[in-house]
């Protein structure tokens, strides 16, 4: 029999999705759980396993420990903002079962294993990277020593095992949405731009591109694209439709769902035979042929990095899209019906008021359905990182005492931490308080009862963080100006 394990993405600040799902782990505006993806997978390969995803369930540091007594191995999905609180509940599960086993994984422990090794005689072992297979073979009893990609203790020192290559047959892995319906409440689950309960799981890993910013090509599943078969995918598909009752959408959460166009319109082939709502990620290169056949199979709503409307600060975060491509995809969009939910990022490389000011003037004249404001983070192992770090630009509090962002990089004289924060809340301002925003929200409240009540609570939200962002932008400026008289 295997290692009874537990797989756990931990409780950490109320509210935070942690790393295990999201690949930009904070304490968001609004309330929001991603699915713990890449736990599943593993957990789908060892018997009597569980997977225990604290943040959306509620479940509490105490009431985790508690579950340590049950287990033989605990695998935890740490992050950088919540490592400090992923190390206690470890060393405090570990003081509940002595005998317990601790892996950690995630990004951070590719980045820096051995910090993460020393962080605490409680981490028995870690595996960097992808950790399907190695996790499931320890748990069936191979040996450290032989498992690919895996770091830990042996004699008083650090042994860092030689990573072997990614998966490359995703239709080998168990289907995700299996460990969800045994062990999550999928009604749990929100994201306030997407139809409410959702499903989400990966068609594909890794992502092509080069982003400079993002986290998880550069440190866990890397820049191999791999794909899974449009019949394997079709499959999960009338999986989670007949064994999810009251779902309203499945979302394809991959680093960039349309990629490839003849890839894309296979798939959707398959898909418009299921009859269903689902949304995706995609990238402004996808031209209207592809845009229309995922229209035609039950596309709803895409995800959009765009990032900024910069030609300049897109040149520097190689995001190998101009503002011309994101002009025409837009105009595509809406002349087929699909919703955009638009990221932007504030802070990046060469960012300025005015390149600043040129983002906020183009969100606009997209005018997509909703956006998101994120303040740029230079995580380790990023390029983003190298960069701020040569030029002195990284501060260390990624995020306050709620896990809210926080400006961990910062450009003195040009733009200081307080000045990124009173930009995001410039541009939520300016996006939604403009009539043809307003009414798109107002609208949705008259005509659905579900609808109202959800933006009820989530315009509170966004309103109290609103105001103790303001306060921590006057309380800057004004030990600024302490400091300046001192």
């Amino acid at each position: 029999m295997p290692m009874k394990t537990l797989f756990l993405n931990p409780p950490s600040f109320e509210g935070f999705d942690g790393g295990a799902g999201s690949r930009w782990p904070s304490t968001r505006e609004i309330e929001s759980y991603w699915y713990p993806v890449w736990l599943c997978y593993p957990a789908g390969m060892i018997e009597g396993s569980k997977v225990l995803d604290a943040p959306p369930h509620g479940v509490s540091i105490e009431q985790t420990v508690e579950q340590a007594k049950l287990y033989e191995l605990l695998v935890l999905f740490t992050s950088s903002p919540g490592f400090h609180v992923d190390v206690k509940i470890a060393e405090m599960m570990k003081d509940s079962n002595p005998g317990l086993k601790v892996a950690f994984v995630g990004p951070p422990v590719t980045i820096e294993p051995d910090k993460v090794l020393n962080a605490s005689k409680a981490i028995d072992f870690i595996v960097r990277r992808e950790f399907d297979h190695q996790i499931a073979n320890y748990a069936n009893g191979a040996k450290l020593e032989d498992l690919p990609g895996v770091s830990f203790r042996k004699n008083g020192e650090n042994v860092h095992n030689p990573e072997g290559g990614v998966i490359e047959n995703l239709d080998e892995l168990p289907w995700v949405s299996k460990i969800y319906k045994r062990d999550l409440d999928f009604h749990k689950y929100n994201v306030p731009f997407l139809l409410n309960p959702y499903i989400s799981f990966y068609t594909t890993r890794g992502c092509p591109a080069m982003c400079t910013f993002c986290l998880w090509p550069q440190t866990h599943s890397g820049h191999r694209w791999r794909l899974r078969s449009s019949q394997d995918i079709a499959n999960e598909c009338r999986y989670v439709l007949e064994n999810f009752p009251g779902l309203k959408e499945i979302f394809f959460d991959d680093d960039t769902f349309n990629y490839r166009k003849a890839r894309t319109i296979e798939l959707c082939a398959e898909l418009k035979k299921i009859n269903f709502t689902w949304s995706c990620t995609s990238r402004v290169t996808t031209d209207y042929e592809t845009l229309k056949a995922m229209k035609d199979a039950g596309c709803r709503l895409l995800i959009v990095g765009y990032e900024s409307g910069d030609e300049q600060i897109l040149r520097n975060i190689k995001k190998g899209a101009t503002i011309d491509m994101a002009k025409r995809f837009t105009d595509n969009c809406h002349k087929l019906g699909l919703v955009i939910h638009g990221d932007f990022i504030v802070g990046l490389p060469g960012e300025t008021r005015e390149t600043l000011r040129n983002t906020i003037d183009f969100a606009k004249r997209l005018d997509v359905e909703t956006i998101q404001v994120s303040i740029a983070h230079a995580f380790p192992g990023t390029e983003f990182y190298d960069y701020a770090k040569k030029n002195n630009l990284v501060q260390i509090n990624m995020a306050d005492e709620e896990g809210h962002q926080l400006p961990n990089v910062v450009y003195p004289g040009i733009l200081e931490k307080e000045e990124l924060v009173d930009w995001v809340e410039r541009f939520y301002g300016e996006y939604y308080f403009r009539p043809r925003a307003a009414w798109r929200i107002v609208r949705k409240a008259i005509f659905d009862n579900q609808e109202r009540s959800r933006l009820y609570k989530e315009a509170k939200a966004f309103l109290s963080l609103r105001h103790k962002r303001k306060k921590y932008v006057a309380e800057r400026k004004a030990d600024r100006l302490l400091n300046a008289a001192g």
